[in-house]
């Protein structure tokens, strides 16, 4: 019978011993995991930070080329008006008068 108990004893002791070595693994694992995902996080972090510089990049790019397309196209307007007028004024001044002699 005292090696019956001492041989469950022994089974006991045993299963605790993988239990606990389970829990030491699991703990571990849980730990790699935690790791593996924080690097994960901050390496997509790192990335669309990357994204969304050279997207605002682009962006900057892009405004700057489109106002200094209108720059130049309204400085081209301008400068055709005051061509026109230059050569138009004095109809211009003639037409204005008649209209407002005109009763």
């Amino acid at each position: 019978m005292d090696s019956i108990v001492k041989r469950l004893t022994e089974i006991e002791s045993s299963a605790a011993a993988i239990v606990d070595h389970a829990e030491e693994q699991k703990a571990a694992l849980d730990e790699e995991y935690q790791e593996a995902r924080r690097k994960f996080d901050e390496e997509l972090e790192a990335e669309t930070q990357n994204k969304i510089a050279e997207i605002r990049e682009a962006l900057e790019r892009s405004k700057t080329n489109r106002l200094v397309g209108q720059t130049g196209a309204n400085n081209d307007f301008i400068t055709a008006l005051h061509h026109e007028y230059d050569e138009k004024h004095t109809n211009y001044a003639q037409d204005i008068l008649m209209k407002i002699t005109e009763v």
